[in-house]
């Protein structure tokens, strides 16, 4: 792991999302900005002295230098944002598999690139969209690539959360220090932090393809350097339509990530904050509530699933969907077959890449005097 030592948020559910299936055992850490916190974060957790490293570098070198059969196999990249890209892409080009934190990178010029490192090397490269492991966000992508709700129409993604509706960056929050810093984060605030995983869950459930956005950033806390709420309308290649609403100083609220999706057939309705049900309204007959842990879901929904229905899976859990996806595709190229494709499902580089490009797209289109900015996407940009 690079990043995610004392103080950090984010390292500690990485950690326990990693473990949860025992997929992983965490060896070797360079765990912090400071060589100093980095090798105090790492007596923390226990790591040997050995593979505590002072800065990803050391520990990148020290790896290498070790045996073909006793280094790492993958390495997870929990910083701030600044530092994805030249950690992924020098553990990537060095044939180290890749986990990744969102948003993957600052620019689609590194985008591009980390996908042209990838191609040569080969390496397994995960980005952890978390929200995408959830059993029923897989039973609605499959409800909808089975045309039970016919052809797409509206899309509607939300995530509204409250938490710096104030100046917390002038306090000790270190979360809140680096989101709101353009040189640590980004060119956005609120898009890229929590905008990133609307698009992405989004994108993964439809399968839609984004055409054109209308955006509308605003920052509304005084002397904040980036945006803290963003409205978006949205066009599809399909011709379907949608809506992204993301907001960090809305007072109240926690985490609330919502998606709507409605076709000529039908519609669903998903909340993050009760992520155990999902609502299926078809055109001719009752609303349905359906609920994890039940025979009648897809099997990619099934075999994300742990426990019997009625015993609440949530956060951690969905975390660690996409980590054992990650997993089953490393072993899979490990020994050279074919990935369990009810496993192995997991954001990719591609996701990340897309992801990045929405960012830039979205400040664009906030930034200009036209209505609407094309926001299509491919692998070049």
């Amino acid at each position: 792991m690079v990043g995610g030592g004392q103080g950090a948020f984010i390292g500690a559910v990485h950690r326990m999302a990693a473990r949860l299936d025992g997929h992983y055992e965490m060896v070797a850490g360079a765990l912090s900005s400071t060589p100093e916190k980095a090798l105090a974060s790492g007596r923390d957790l226990g790591l040997d002295a050995s593979r505590s490293y002072p800065t990803w570098e050391a520990m990148l070198d020290g790896e290498l230098a070790r045996p073909e059969g006793e280094r790492i196999d993958a390495v997870s990249i929990v910083t701030p944002n600044h530092l994805h890209y030249p950690v992924a892409r020098a553990f990537a080009q060095a044939g180290i598999h890749v986990i990744c934190d969102k948003p993957l990178v600052h620019s689609s010029d590194q985008a591009n690139d980390l996908l042209a490192v990838v191609k040569q090397s080969g390496v397994v490269f995960a980005v952890t969209y978390n929200y995408t492991g959830y059993p029923l966000i897989r039973h609605a992508r499959d409800m909808i690539r089975a045309g039970t709700l016919g052809d797409l129409r509206k899309v509607v993604v939300e995530y509204h959360q409250g938490w710096l509706a104030t100046r917390l960056e002038d306090t000790d929050s270190k979360q809140a220090g680096w989101r709101t810093d353009p040189a640590r984060s980004g060119l956005a605030g609120a898009v890229g932090d929590i905008g990133s995983h609307a698009e992405n869950l989004a994108a993964t459930v439809t399968g839609l393809e984004l055409e054109s956005i209308c955006a509308d950033l605003s920052t509304f806390v005084p002397g904040r350097r980036l945006d803290d709420d963003a409205s978006l309308l949205l066009r599809f290649t399909s011709g379907a339509r949608g809506v992204l609403l993301c907001s960090q100083i809305e007072v109240g609220h926690e985490n609330d990530l919502r998606l709507r999706v409605a076709g000529t057939q039908g519609s669903l309705s998903w909340c993050q904050e009760h992520p155990n049900q999902l609502d299926y309204l078809p055109l001719d007959g009752p609303r349905q509530v359906l609920t994890r842990g039940q025979g009648y879901l897809s099997p990619a929904a099934q075999a994300a699933t742990r426990l019997p229905g009625g015993h609440p899976e949530a956060f951690i859990e969905a975390f660690a969907n996409v980590y054992s996806g990650a997993a089953e595709a490393i072993r899979a190229r490990q020994e050279r077959r074919e990935p369990d494709p009810l496993i192995a499902i997991y954001p990719t580089l591609a996701d990340g890449a897309r992801g990045v490009h929405f960012i830039e797209k979205t400040v664009e289109s906030s930034q200009s005097e036209r209505k609407w900015t094309d926001a299509r996407w491919t692998a070049e940009g």
